[in-house]
């Protein structure tokens, strides 16, 4: 077995453009992919909860800190009404900080007794 001296193998270079091809494309996938939930009110403080997830409300009735409620940016006068329209089986409420906890209750007990299988109360997480 005879060997060739002075004979040396060039490594190929690894093709990084291919890679960095397909991770912009992942990047673009994933942002037309992704859905955005609509921002809430700048006037609702969010409630904070240490240790809970957090989920964005996509669909979620908002409690203001007078009490009136919101379903996107428009006032909804009856939240019974709102939770039949929905055909959801769960109703999501996002209080404002300062609301009473008395009216958060009341909302939450007429959406029981109307059918919903869940309330789901979404906090904001506390950073600790």
């Amino acid at each position: 077995m005879s060997l060739a001296r002075g004979r040396t193998t060039k490594r190929t270079r690894e093709p990084t453009i291919a890679l960095i091809n397909v991770v912009f494309l992942m990047l673009v996938f994933f942002m037309v992919a992704g859905s955005i939930a609509p921002p809430l009110s700048r006037d609702v403080r969010l409630v904070e909860a240490a240790g809970l997830g957090r989920a964005a409300p996509p669909d979620a009735l908002v409690l203001m800190s007078d009490g009136t409620l919101r379903h996107r940016g428009a006032e909804v006068a009856d939240p019974i009404a709102w939770f039949a329209k929905s055909g959801r089986p769960e109703a999501r409420l996002v209080p404002d900080r300062a609301a009473q906890a008395a009216r958060l209750v009341e909302i939450a007990a007429a959406l029981r007794r109307e059918g919903a299988t869940r309330v789901l109360i979404v906090t904001e997480r506390g950073l600790r």
